[in-house]
């Protein structure tokens, strides 16, 4: 599993058009993983992190299981701050059965009702959609909160394309792995729907 920091570059119009559509970060970062056009690139998982000071660079996480070849990116002009920063990540070796770990997950937590799939609104209901996820993936919660919520309204390229709106869920806190191997395919494939619009990659780091 590769994870990658993008550090990007506001003056860029590419990246302030990227900015303001997760459709089109998709389509940028899926450069990295395809040689041609039309080819099928591999699952991958991405974020747009939160700034944490003010007028600093935008941040974009990207995990995959796949090495990708940051060199497009480099070569558009003015995209990218820095150089991509990449490691190879074990999940298995670095989070064992017991682990604490802090957690960070931008998610789009949802129900399914009369064959329709709904964004959740509420903390208590977001939040015990994160627990229902972590039985099924493998940790427990010790410790959750909602530290941001919106709705992402996304309209695609073609016009005749209805807009897709999503309900967005950012949950940090404290995690406890419960079952290694489950963890790790949750890594690997996201928690919950959205992962093309930047929702589903969970960020650890052990406590």
């Amino acid at each position: 599993m590769y994870l990658t920091r993008l550090l990007l570059d506001p003056r860029s119009a590419q990246v302030r058009r990227d900015l303001g559509s997760p459709y089109e970060m998709h389509r940028t970062l899926v450069r990295a993983f395809v040689a041609e056009d039309g080819q099928t690139p591999p699952r991958f998982l991405w974020r747009l992190e939160p700034q944490m000071l003010w007028g600093s660079p935008p941040v974009v996480l990207v995990q995959s299981g796949h090495r990708a070849d940051w060199g497009v990116l480099q070569a558009l002009r003015s995209y990218l701050k820095t150089e991509p920063e990449t490691k190879q990540l074990d999940a298995v070796q670095l989070f064992p059965n017991g682990q604490r770990c802090r957690f960070r997950l931008l998610a789009n937590p949802t129900v399914s009702r009369a064959g329709k799939r709904l964004g959740l609104v509420g903390d208590d209901a977001q939040l015990a959609w994160l627990g229902r996820q972590g039985q099924r993936c493998g940790f427990t919660l010790e410790s959750a909160q909602v530290t941001a919520s919106d709705v992402l309204h996304v309209r695609k390229a073609r016009a005749d394309k209805d807009p897709i709106s999503l309900q967005r869920v950012c949950f940090e806190g404290v995690l406890r792995v419960a079952d290694a191997v489950q963890l790790k395919d949750a890594l690997v494939s996201g928690i919950g729907p959205g992962k093309a619009f930047g929702c589903g990659l969970l960020s650890l780091a052990r406590v």
